[in-house]
């Protein structure tokens, strides 16, 4: 038997098992654990996460194996920051050995990330909209197979049904521009060094405001 139909044959299995998590009981949370869980395990990779889509074009990391659980629903990135952003931004995979030499690397200590050398990560899409980014890493500097980005792409497809279905975030959520879950960035003139604090003023023109 060939390497490729032994490929075959495994991404058969795994849709198997796929599908039967999909139907199977629990929320759609649990159900996110255990195909995070079953990635990892199957694709021999020590993380396996699945970043979503929120409101203000944020992803947040929303389930994993292998990273600190307290990260989860913790860690948020931009979209277009760090190489799940980059996944997000341009909407196409990245398989990279050596990941944190990667100009668009951004380290999470939360995360707890730092052992891990290698990434590949796929967009999951659905009607061309971004909604989520799917990762696995490695320990070692592995030189990711294009059958092993195939199955990604594969589970991909899977995860953005679930996604998609309204369970993880709200539709109206998944659809909305606006509520960033991050704090806004605001250019400001360093009069002199170290740490300030202050109070942000919105100013428009034309309104005038009076007390009685």
């Amino acid at each position: 038997m060939t390497q490729q139909v032994l490929g075959w044959a495994g991404s058969r299995r795994l849709l198997r098992v796929l599908r039967d998590i999909m139907k199977g009981g629990g929320t759609a949370q649990e159900r996110l654990d255990q195909v995070v869980r079953l990635i990892a395990q199957d694709m021999v990779a020590e993380v396996c996460s699945v970043y979503v889509m929120r409101a203000g074009e944020v992803l947040e990391l929303f389930g994993t194996e292998g990273l600190k659980p307290e990260a989860v629903h913790t860690t948020r990135l931009r979209n277009g920051e760090g190489l799940v952003g980059n996944i997000a931004l341009h909407a196409r995979p990245l398989r990279l050995a050596d990941a944190q030499n990667h100009p668009d690397f951004a380290y999470r200590p939360e995360t707890g990330e730092d052992p891990f050398q290698s990434l590949m990560g796929v967009p999951i899409l659905r009607d061309g909209r971004v909604l989520g980014v799917l990762v696995i890493q490695n320990v070692t500097q592995r030189n990711y197979a294009e059958e092993e980005l195939e199955t990604l792409e594969t589970v991909a497809m899977v995860l953005a049904e679930l996604v998609a279905s309204g369970e993880l975030v709200s539709t109206e959520e998944s659809h909305s521009d606006t509520a960033a879950l991050l704090p806004v960035r605001l250019p400001a003139i360093v009069l002199n060094e170290g740490l300030g604090l202050g109070r942000v003023v919105l100013h428009e023109r034309g309104i005038v405001i009076r007390q009685t």
